[in-house]
């Protein structure tokens, strides 16, 4: 019998065709619901069941408890890292937990490149005074330094790096790095801070969590950048504490930032200074993000259908089982 795939996660591509052709699908995307809302285990668990579902596709939703005492036959999150998915439930259960790793490389180091040039050359703030007719009163307000030449420094690891380190070479720049995946001993995070001309925050690994509770960037961090830098974070946005960033923003110490991640208050100072560009995590908001997940979970349970071992499974072990 074809199995029944309960797609709770957009998937675009000619993966998602073939998934069709061998399973019958119910899809319902997340992206569609207004407002946005995950949907807790009890409640996934119960959908599950009544459609009679053992393939599961979803992006955000909780996968635990309920979910894993079903009959699963296998779990495909399209995050890079199933972090909504209890892994260690499932490799007990004999279900393969598959994920889509680099899925949204590309956006986010384009996003990156984008943030980094309107942010250094002030371009909302200049389209603001051209609409407005106050461009042509005085151009000096505008004017600001080249990046070629400059040191960009990555705080991080994981494929977005990797994929925003040619790109920022490509403009010129000089990158250094600290995350596990740098050289070890290349450069230490005090050592990037007192380097670089811009700061890049992806992500972080335990060797990088050295301020709190999963934050890199505290006021410590802010105080040891260069005067006149500037900090971009498209990872999480617990990875710096933001009344720290707003202290080193107001008392003139860095010279911009731009977060990949609004503050929750609408109100926020940050949102009034002219030196500062909030994007609503659009890191991933990409079509191709979309392709690449499909190409990777769509592929891997084509593959787990017809005999073979998955590509990007984080628990193979239960395939061996």
């Amino acid at each position: 019998m074809r199995p029944r795939a309960l797609v709770l996660a957009p998937m675009r591509g000619p993966a998602w065709a073939r998934l069709r052709e061998l399973a019958d699908v119910i899809y319902e995307p997340v992206l569609p619901r207004r407002p946005f809302r995950t949907q807790p285990a009890k409640e996934l668990a119960a959908r599950l069941a009544a459609e009679h579902a053992r393939i599961l596709i979803t992006e955000a939703d909780e996968v635990n408890g309920p979910v894993l005492d079903l009959p699963l036959m296998v779990i495909g999150c399209t995050r890079p890292e199933p972090v909504n998915v209890d892994v260690a439930a499932a490799t007990a259960r004999g279900i393969p937990v598959l994920c889509a790793p680099g899925r949204d490389a590309d956006g986010v180091a384009e996003l990156t490149l984008a943030l980094l040039l309107a942010v250094g050359r002030r371009l909302l703030v200049a389209d603001r005074d051209a609409r407005t007719g106050r461009a042509h009163e005085e151009r000096e307000p505008h004017r600001s330094w080249e990046l070629a030449g400059r040191t960009f420094g990555i705080v991080g690891s994981g494929p977005s790096v990797r994929a925003v380190t040619w790109r920022v070479k490509g403009l010129g720049m000089r990158v250094i790095a600290h995350g596990p995946d740098s050289p070890k001993g290349r450069h230490g995070l005090d050592r990037l801070l007192a380097e670089a001309d811009v700061v890049s925050v992806h992500g972080a690994g335990g060797s990088l969590v050295d301020t709190g509770a999963g934050t890199i960037m505290g006021a410590a961090e802010f105080a040891a950048m260069k005067p006149g830098s500037i900090f971009i974070n498209t990872g999480r946005a617990d990875l710096h504490d933001m009344d720290a960033l707003t202290g080193a923003l107001k008392a003139g110490h860095l010279g911009g930032a731009a977060l990949d991640h609004a503050p929750e208050e609408p109100d926020h100072p940050l949102a009034g200074m002219d030196n500062v560009l909030l994007t609503p995590r659009i890191g991933d908001a990409t079509y191709d993000t979309e392709v690449n997940h499909t190409r990777m979970i769509c592929g891997d349970i084509v593959r787990l259908l017809g005999g073979e071992p998955p590509l990007h499974c984080v628990n193979p072990e239960v395939l061996r089982a």
